[in-house]
C-alpha cells in the first residue's frame, strides 16, 4: 500500500488528546507533517522527523485541520422556503409549522430528484471542508416516504437518522384523528420500514411538535429496534427535552437554546453533548445559545450546521464556527474542536474528527497560516484542499 507525506504544514490541528499538554485543546503541531497510508493516518509529527513516503505533497505553509464533522443536517427534501425566510426578516416569528410546506414538496419529488439534491448539497459541504455528515429524514412523514428518504441518505453517509417524529402531518390533525394516532404510526409500521436504513432515531421535542411523553415512547421504540436516540430540544422555549435526554443518557441533544440552571447542571453531570446550531439563530433572529455558560459548567459542546430548507439553509461549518466565536462566546479553539472532534463524539464516532495514527485521513488545507482565520476572516473561502479517506477530493 503506497504512502503519502503531506509536509510543509505551518500549523496542524490534530485534536489528539495525547498532544494537549504541548499543543493545547487542539493538540497543535507547528512545522508539521502527516503521513497517509491507504485511507488512514499513519504518522503525525514535526516535518523534520517525517518518515519517507512514496509520494510527497507540499502544503506550502498552510494550516491543516481535521475535516469538519457535521452531526446535524436535514438534506433530504424538495422545494424552497426563501419566501418564509424573507417574511422572518420582515418581522414574522419562526414556528415549526413551515416544515409541513417542505413535506408536501418532498412527497411529490421522485427518488432521482431527491438523490440529485442530496448529492449537490453533500458536494457543497465537502468543498467547504465537511468530510463527515449526519443526514436525517423527516420531510416525508409517511411509511413510504420516510423509508425512501433514509435509503437516499444512506447512499451518502453511514450516519442516517430516522426523524419521522418531526411534526404531526396535516392528515393526523382532523376531527377523526389525533397526534397519538401518528405516534402509533411512527413507533409501528414507519419505524419498521425505516430502521433498516437508519443508525439513529430522533424526535423534535418542542411546542408544536412532540411532548416529553411522546418523545420518550418514540425513543424507546427506536431503541427496541436497534436505533440509538438523539433529540431536538429547547429550541423555541424552555421545556423538558434536555432533561429527558440527560435522563436517558443520550449521546447528544441538539439546539439547547433555552436552558435552565438545572438543564445545564444535568448536561454536565450526564455527559450528554449539547450540539449547538448557531446558523439557526442567525437565520431566525432567535437568541443564540450561551456556549460559554455550558463550557464553564463542564458541558461537552459540539457545533453543527442544521442545514435545512426552513430555519437554516447553510452548509458552511466555517460560518458556524465564526458565529460561535462572535455570538456564543466560544474561543476559536473551542469552536473548531466543537466542529470536528466533538461533532464526531456526538455521532459516537472515534475514527474521524482527529488526526492521529489509525484515524481516517480526513483533513482540510486552509489558505491561511492558522485555524484562527476561520473566525478571523468570516465569509472568506479559506478551504484550499480537502482529503477524504486518504485521497484528495477537493484539489489544493
Amino acid at each position: 500500500m503506497s504512502t503519502t507525506v503531506i509536509t510543509g504544514i505551518g500549523e496542524l490541528a490534530t485534536n489528539d488528546p495525547t498532544r494537549v499538554e504541548e499543543g493545547g485543546l487542539l493538540g497543535l503541531v507547528r512545522d508539521a507533517a502527516v503521513v497517509v497510508e491507504g485511507s488512514r493516518v499513519a504518522w503525525v509529527g514535526p516535518a523534520a522527523e517525517a518518515p519517507a513516503a512514496d509520494v510527497q505533497v507540499d502544503a506550502g505553509g498552510r494550516a491543516v485541520i481535521p475535516g469538519f464533522v457535521d452531526s446535524h443536517s436535514h438534506l433530504v427534501f424538495a422545494g424552497d422556503r426563501s419566501a418564509e425566510f424573507e417574511a422572518r426578516m420582515t418581522g414574522q416569528p419562526y414556528t415549526a409549522g413551515g416544515i409541513r410546506t417542505t413535506v408536501a414538496r418532498t412527497r411529490a419529488a421522485t427518488d432521482e430528484q431527491l438523490t440529485s439534491h442530496v448529492a449537490r448539497l453533500v458536494a457543497e459541504m465537502r468543498a467547504q471542508g465537511t468530510t463527515s455528515v449526519e443526514i436525517k429524514s423527516g420531510y416525508g412523514l409517511t411509511v413510504h416516504d420516510e423509508a425512501r428518504g433514509l435509503a437516499v441518505a444512506r447512499q451518502f453517509t453511514q450516519d442516517t437518522t430516522f426523524l419521522g417524529a418531526h411534526v404531526v402531518p396535516v392528515e393526523f390533525q382532523g376531527d377523526t384523528t389525533n397526534p397519538e394516532d401518528y405516534v402509533d404510526l411512527v413507533t409501528g409500521p414507519m419505524l419498521a420500514a425505516a430502521a433498516p436504513h437508519a443508525r439513529w432515531i430522533d424526535v423534535f421535542c418542542e411546542d408544536g411538535a412532540f411532548d416529553v411523553d411522546q418523545a420518550r415512547a418514540i425513543l424507546a421504540a427506536g431503541s427496541d429496534s436497534g436505533l440509538r436516540g438523539r433529540l431536538h430540544a429547547n429550541q423555541l422555549t424552555y421545556g423538558g427535552g434536555v432533561q429527558l435526554a440527560c435522563e436517558l443518557g443520550l449521546v447528544a441533544v441538539d439546539h439547547c437554546t433555552f436552558l435552565s440552571d438545572l438543564d445545564v447542571e444535568s448536561l454536565g453531570d450526564s455527559g450528554t453533548i449539547a450540539t449547538l446550531l448557531p446558523g439557526v439563530e442567525f437565520s431566525t433572529r432567535q437568541p443564540y445559545p450561551d456556549a460559554r455558560r455550558l463550557l464553564d459548567a463542564g458541558v461537552r459542546v459540539a457545533l453543527a450546521s442544521d442545514c435545512n430548507p426552513g430555519s437554516c439553509f447553510t452548509s458552511s461549518m466555517a460560518l458556524c464556527i465564526a458565529l460561535a466565536v462572535r455570538e456564543m462566546r466560544m474561543t476559536p479553539a473551542e469552536a473548531l474542536h466543537g466542529a470536528t472532534a466533538m461533532g464526531a463524539a456526538a455521532l459516537a464516532r472515534d475514527d474521524v474528527g482527529v488526526l492521529a495514527p489509525g484515524k481516517v485521513a480526513d483533513l482540510v488545507l486552509l489558505d491561511a497560516p492558522s485555524y484562527v482565520h476561520l473566525a478571523y476572516r468570516p465569509g472568506v473561502p479559506l478551504v484550499a484542499g480537502v482529503w477524504q479517506a486518504g485521497r484528495p477530493v477537493v484539489p489544493g
